[in-house]
């Protein structure tokens, strides 16, 4: 695992009200609101916007030193919101950590090494599982979740339970897939190519159709034949 960056970040004791937000944000600065087990009550502050930019465009897990109010707070941004046009910062949520308190969160997996499945055989990544959820201390929490996939073959494939999680509890399925190895696509088209299926009652009737009589045996006649010789008779 790799351990998560420590930011900066300073922020400003604010007002509440939907004026006073507005007004930090025309001065490029988003509304925010602290909390935490330890807390006695929610600190309500703001910081800035550039900053808090500079942070989401970092996908690892960061761990946030906020300095406000003379005090030095390590938190974890929990939840933002957007403005749903400009895409920038509105609000932001920021979880103060405790060292007696796990916290559930979400780190970005990363792969390690080239498989031998693809290495040897031409086979082919496929990763359905990108983010891994879990609950942890502060002092276990991870930047990246980083699996060696070196010895992986084709067809094998690695699932939450498989992970070595000393410390962590992993909050999504166990049975989840997070990576395979899939066949080099020449041989998965191959292989679907060679699948059959039952024959429909239509094929089978088609196929008993066209088959070859016994010798001296004739096919019988079709009843709307029969109808058509009689009419001609009369």
């Amino acid at each position: 695992m790799i351990k998560p960056e420590i930011v900066k970040l300073e922020g400003r004791i604010r007002e509440t009200g939907r004026k006073a937000a507005d007004a930090l944000r025309d001065a490029m600065r988003v509304p925010a609101v602290l909390y935490g087990p330890e807390l006695d009550e929610n600190i309500f502050l703001s910081v800035d916007e550039l900053e808090v930019e500079k942070i989401l465009s970092v996908s690892n897990r960061q761990i946030i030193e906020l300095q406000v109010d003379g005090s030095t707070y390590k938190s974890l941004m929990k939840d933002i919101e957007f403005h749903p046009v400009t895409d920038r910062p509105i609000h932001l949520d920021l979880y103060a950590l405790s060292d007696e308190h796990k916290v559930s969160l979400s780190v970005p997996i990363k792969l390690e090494g080239t498989p031998v499945g693809v290495r040897d055989g031409g086979g082919r990544i496929f990763q359905p599982m990108h983010i891994l959820n879990i609950k942890v201390l502060p002092e276990d929490i991870p930047g990246i979740y980083s699996i060696d996939i070196t010895d992986l073959d084709i067809g094998e494939n690695l699932h939450v339970r498989d992970l070595e999680l000393e410390g962590i509890t992993p909050l999504d399925d166990l049975s989840r897939t997070i990576v395979t190895i899939r066949p080099p696509k020449s041989e998965e088209l191959l292989t679907s190519a060679l699948v059959t299926e039952e024959p429909s009652e239509e094929e089978i009737e088609e196929e008993a159709e066209g088959e070859e009589l016994p010798e001296g045996e004739e096919a019988p006649e079709e009843a709307g034949e029969e109808s058509d010789e009689e009419e001609s008779t009369e």
